[in-house]
């Protein structure tokens, strides 16, 4: 799971200038996160971490160049991140 991380943190550095490595890494464990316990939430059974990943690369080639700009619309992420020490 962390190569998975580490290459989806990767691929979103490489789309998103105004983010670190380190805050990628933070945005891909918080929006696989998000995405599976959301998902359980509804009521759909666990398809895997392949799932996950082709949910998150979608995300990540959709908004990651613009990911850094959510965190103020969105107080979950915002404290989140705030708590891991990371504010744009």
């Amino acid at each position: 799971m962390q190569d998975i991380h580490q290459r989806l943190a990767e691929k979103l550095y490489e789309k998103n200038n105004y983010l670190t490595i380190d805050e990628a890494r933070t945005w891909i464990e918080l929006l696989w996160e998000d995405f599976e316990s959301t998902r359980a939430k509804a009521g759909y059974d666990y398809k895997g971490k392949q799932v996950t990943e082709q949910i998150v690369t979608q995300w990540i080639n959709y908004y990651g160049p613009n990911l850094h700009e959510f965190k103020a619309s969105n107080p979950k992420y915002k404290d989140w991140l705030k708590k891991k020490g990371y504010e744009h």
